[in-house]
C-alpha cells in the first residue's frame, strides 16, 4: 500500500512548510529579515508500464505508460531578498540600505559577515558596533567630545566637535554584494556568511557600482507579509490534513482486506 509511506512523506512536506512559515511570523519585527519559502520536488516514480515502450509487434508505442509517484521531498528553503519598508527612527546611528548591498562587520573570529540590520551603536571607544559589539567595516572611531555624527547617502561618516565650523570625516562605509543573496549562510542575530553558492562578495561605496543607497535615522522593516504569511498557514494546514486522511484511508482500506476470511 504505497499510499500509506506517500501519504506520510507528505504530511512531513507539510510540517517543513508550516516551519518555514512559523519562523516567517516570529520575525516579522526583526530589522531587514528576509522571509523565506520552501520548495518541494517530487520523488522518483515506479514504472509498471514504461511509457514509450513496444505494445505489439507491430510497433505500436505506448502514448503514456503507467507510472507511480511515491510522494514529496523538500528541495529547498528559499530567501526572498525583496526590499522591506524603510521605518524612520530619528536615531542618528541607525542605518538602512535602499537597494542592493550588506553592511560589513569583523566577526570574532576576525572573518567578514554581512547584515542588512543597521541599528547600530557605539563602543567604549567610540566604534560604531552592531547590538553584539561587532566592528563595522569602515567606520573609525568617533571621539567622545562629538556633538553630532553625520552619514551621507554614500556612506561617509563626518562627526563635528565643539569649536570647530567644519566636520571631520572618521571613514566611510564599505558594503558588499552576491551574486546569489540566497546562497548565504545564515549565521543569527542578523548576520549572514559568504558560502560558494553565493559566490565572492564585490565589496564598493553606496550609489555606486549597483549598490544601493544608505538612509540616516531609518531601519529597513522585515519584509514579511502577515496577511500572505497567514494564507499560506492555512493552505499548509488543509494539505496536511488531507494527506492524514490518505493515510486514514489506506488504513482503513488495509482492516477491510485484513477482515476478509
Amino acid at each position: 500500500m504505497r499510499s500509506l509511506s506517500i501519504g506520510a512523506t507528505g504530511m512531513l512536506a507539510q510540517q517543513l512548510n508550516v516551519e518555514v512559515i512559523s519562523n516567517n511570523i516570529a520575525n516579522m519585527n526583526t530589522t531587514a529579515f528576509k522571509r523565506q519559502r520552501a520548495e518541494f520536488q517530487d520523488l522518483l516514480y515506479q514504472n509498471q508500464r514504461r511509457v514509450g515502450s513496444p505494445s505489439a509487434d507491430n510497433n505500436a508505442v505506448v502514448p503514456s505508460g503507467v507510472q507511480l509517484g511515491l510522494g514529496v521531498k523538500p528541495a529547498a528553503v528559499y530567501r526572498i531578498s525583496e526590499q522591506g519598508n524603510l521605518t524612520t527612527t530619528g536615531n542618528q546611528l541607525d542605518l538602512a540600505l535602499q537597494g542592493k548591498g550588506y553592511f560589513q562587520v569583523t566577526l570574532p573570529d576576525n572573518t567578514i559577515g554581512y547584515t542588512r540590520a543597521g541599528s547600530f551603536q557605539l563602543d567604549n571607544q567610540g566604534n560604531i558596533v552592531t547590538a553584539d559589539g561587532l566592528k563595522v567595516t569602515g567606520a573609525n572611531a568617533i571621539p567622545q567630545n562629538a556633538t553630532s555624527v553625520t552619514i551621507n547617502q554614500s556612506g561617509q561618516l563626518f562627526f563635528t566637535v565643539p569649536g570647530q565650523t567644519q566636520p571631520a570625516q572618521a571613514g566611510q562605509f564599505v558594503l558588499a554584494s552576491f551574486i546569489n543573496d540566497a546562497g548565504l549562510q545564515p549565521l543569527g542575530n542578523n548576520l549572514f556568511q559568504e558560502t560558494r553558492a553565493s559566490g565572492t562578495p564585490v565589496t564598493g561605496t553606496a550609489g555606486n557600482q549597483g549598490f544601493g543607497t544608505i538612509l540616516q535615522g531609518f531601519l529597513e522593516s522585515s519584509n514579511v507579509n502577515t496577511v500572505q504569511e497567514i494564507t499560506s498557514l492555512i493552505t499548509a494546514q488543509r494539505a496536511y490534513e488531507m494527506n492524514s486522511k490518505v493515510i486514514q484511508a489506506s488504513d482503513e482500506m488495509l482492516q477491510t482486506i485484513s477482515q476478509i476470511h
